[in-house]
């Protein structure tokens, strides 16, 4: 059985004693939030999520998470040899950062980054120091952007598909928790949450899994993700539901309301990214950015109405 350093003892012990999330108000003056990561944020299920809940729970508030994930990539700039058959080297995230910083000027940055970046090997200090510098330049340069940036722990990699680098994203996470002590970050927690989570289940089924890959969460466990930001975002009650059908059923058009969010936060992503240039192949072109303003435009004023109605 694998063994637990001191400091991550003590952070699963305060993600069980529930302390472990402080709670964050978003400025009023903000109401888009740039989120970067991997396909698991690219996929985008915890950002619609989010956004759906928190749009029921305040309709007048009308946050939107602008999603810039993009997969394969990494802050680390590491690649494995043969990354995806040989057809083409992981994404560095900083080859397209500073077009980002500059089209989308963000006053608030979501950074979920970690899965790939040790490329699944090992735990191996020089892929860390890589994985660490990556981590403090995204830093250095929302702040001189005059961004603020909250960080994610990476999810979790099963360790029933390589226990080696499951331990490789727990250290990962434990050295991004402890900058909240060390330099005030603001970090949100999802790691262990979520792997105890899948714990629990596992104790009931032990087939349970949240991603069939190890990598990719399923709906729920993407639901896993987006419940700890929601609740360091304020809601602290989601924490207590199971499902996100529980959460977004409880409203009359709640399930709608998520479709319609879904959609409108592909068109962006798709749109953005496009806008600003990417070097990953085999990505949906977006709209140009006019266009895709007035297809969400449309869209937004169906979830106003369907809001009005809840």
């Amino acid at each position: 059985m694998r063994k637990l350093t001191c400091l991550t003892f003590l952070f699963c012990f305060s993600v069980i004693s529930g302390n472990a999330q402080e709670k964050y108000d978003i400025p009023q003056d903000v109401h888009e939030v740039l989120v970067l990561g991997n396909s698991i944020t690219y996929a985008g299920t915890y950002l619609a999520q989010m956004e759906t809940y928190l749009h029921l729970r305040n309709p007048e508030r009308n946050l939107i998470f602008l999603n810039l994930g993009l997969p394969s990539e990494t802050v680390s700039g590491l690649s494995e040899p043969n990354h995806a058959g040989g057809k083409f080297p992981r994404p560095d995230l900083f080859e397209r950062l500073d077009r980002v910083l500059m089209e989308l000027k963000p006053k608030l940055i979501l950074a979920c980054y970690g899965m790939n970046d040790g490329i699944y090997r090992p735990f191996n200090e020089d892929r860390f120091k890589l994985f660490k510098n990556g981590v403090l330049r995204l830093n250095e340069k929302a702040e001189a952007a005059g961004s603020d940036i909250i960080w994610l722990t990476p999810p979790i990699y099963d360790e029933r598909k390589g226990e080696a680098y499951a331990n490789v994203l727990d250290i990962y996470s434990d050295w991004l928790l402890s900058k909240k002590y060390t330099d005030n970050w603001k970090v949100i927690d999802i790691h262990w949450p979520m792997k105890k989570s899948l714990e629990d289940h596992r104790s009931i089924d032990p087939d349970f899994a949240y991603a069939e890959d190890g990598i990719h969460p399923n709906t729920l466990g993407h639901w896993e993700m987006a419940k700890p930001i929601i609740a360091y975002l304020g809601e602290t009650d989601v924490l207590n539901i199971d499902q996100p059908e529980t959460a977004f059923q409880s409203y009359e058009s709640g399930e709608k309301v998520f479709e319609l969010i879904t959609q409108k936060q592909k068109i962006l992503r798709d749109a953005w990214l496009t806008k600003t240039g990417h070097q990953r192949p085999g990505l949906t072109e977006g709209l140009p950015i006019n266009e895709a303003k007035d297809h969400v435009e449309k869209l937004e004023k169906e979830l106003y109405n369907l809001l009005l109605e809840k």
